[in-house]
């Protein structure tokens, strides 16, 4: 058994135990989520395994004062399996109270049921995604996000991945179970993940048939369109000009599944105020929860991503994203893009939830670094501060080695020197 490597998401899950009577631990397959939970529980319940979800589904049917039997805090692992557990455990917390005393993981979104309470004030959800760099001990940690909102005058730092190693690492992604594999391994068991999910996840996740080739090739497109702001109607055109056909609500049936299953987390737009009338554009960036599935749609290896210089740089900027979501999330934020249309944009904009916001452009060379710094210092000077306030942080966010702060107050930051 391979050693447990710590999550960000235990503080977090840690205080929501305190302060709920449920957790839900949500996230895509293979993330971890039933390793740490468990860590956390003292009775499990693994619903995944047949036998015992058939148990469950009897005592659901003749013996009820059994389903919510054992130790607490008692965790459900993959608990859509078995969706009426949900108004069970709510009753249990309104009849007889209690904090921390379940837990809920699924790798799917359970089907949508109108009569299904909320969970308001009971039920607490938590999102876990795939590894961060800093988590699979590949980041240094020498520059903490925090510490920028802090305004830490001056950073330094050395990543030891070279550009080749960030490609392998974009193809392996953060699954937990290929952390420390040799490099071969590591890979198929990424492509092995993207296999399973367009073969047999994406009808499992609501019991409608969908044809597996047709799931890679609109993956594929969404790939393709990866921190774009394509459209649908792009990635209609891409499936349909090799021979498919492929029509608004067939796409908007495949695109939910995979967002049931946590695999598309498109990144949303931020919309402060400024001082200009520009319009701003709401559309969201097209991205996955982990750039290994982008590399697999795309049947990418390390050496092509460092053969197309060009792809590599808007896989590189799905990585940054996926670390900073972690990192803003344990930070109590969250991550988005801004794009205005005039052409002003940032790549990411990490927005907390006390109202301090900082902004980054990712760039995987060093050839881009000027004008990057330069375009975030405009961004600065366009945005009404007297609403937003002043950005923390304006950051590059790059593939280079060395973190340092530029004498106009850009700090330059390696993604493998970075942590929360």
């Amino acid at each position: 058994m391979k050693e447990y490597l710590p999550r960000m998401i235990e503080d977090k899950l840690a205080k929501q135990l305190k302060a709920s009577g449920c957790v839900v631990i949500e996230g895509p397959k293979w993330c971890g989520k039933s390793t740490t939970a468990k860590r956390f529980s003292n009775t499990v319940v693994e619903l995944q395994r047949a036998k015992v979800l058939k148990q469950y589904q009897t005592y659901m049917a003749t013996e009820e004062e059994n389903v919510l039997k054992g130790e607490r805090p008692i965790l459900f692992d993959e608990w859509q399996k078995l969706p009426q557990l949900w108004d069970h455990i709510r009753w249990d917390i309104d009849t007889n109270g209690g904090r921390g005393q379940y837990i809920l993981t699924g790798s799917a979104r359970p089907v949508e049921d109108k009569g299904r309470h909320s969970g308001t004030g009971r039920m607490a959800k938590v999102i876990m995604r795939p590894m961060s760099l800093y988590e699979s001990l590949e980041s240094t940690g020498e520059v903490s996000l925090g510490s920028l909102f802090n305004g830490v005058p001056e950073i330094s730092g050395t990543s030891e991945i070279t550009f080749n190693r960030i490609a392998h690492l974009i193809c392996r992604g953060g699954w937990p179970e290929s952390i420390g594999d040799d490099d071969e391994t590591a890979l198929l068991i990424a492509d092995n993940y993207f296999r399973s999910l367009t073969d047999t996840d994406i009808t499992q996740v609501d019991d409608i048939k969908r044809n597996p080739e047709r799931a890679r090739k609109i993956l594929r497109s969404y790939a393709r369109h990866i921190s774009s702001f394509a459209s649908n109607k792009t990635i209609i055109d891409d499936v349909s000009s090799g021979g498919s056909t492929l029509d608004d609500k067939t796409l908007a049936s495949y695109s939910n599944a995979l967002r049931k299953l946590f695999v598309i987390e498109d990144l949303s737009a931020w919309s402060p105020k400024l001082r200009s009338k520009t319009a701003i554009r709401t559309a969201d960036k097209r991205q996955f929860v982990d750039p290994s599935i982008a590399a697999s749609a795309l049947g990418a290896s390390p050496a092509d991503l460092i053969n197309d210089i060009d792809t590599f740089d808007l896989l590189f900027e799905s990585l940054c994203i996926r670390d900073l979501r972690v990192y803003a999330d344990r930070l109590g934020g969250s991550v988005n893009q801004y794009h205005d249309s005039s052409g002003m944009e940032a790549d990411a904009v990490i927005h907390l939830n006390n109202g301090d916001w900082g902004a980054a452009e990712i760039k995987l060379g060093g050839n881009m670094i000027d004008e990057a710094a330069e375009n975030l210092l405009k961004l600065r000077r366009k945005i009404d501060t007297d609403h937003a306030g002043e950005p923390k942080f304006l950051m590059v966010l790059t593939g280079l080695n060395y973190a340092y702060r530029r004498p106009d107050g850009v700090y330059v930051v390696p993604i493998g020197c970075l942590k929360d």
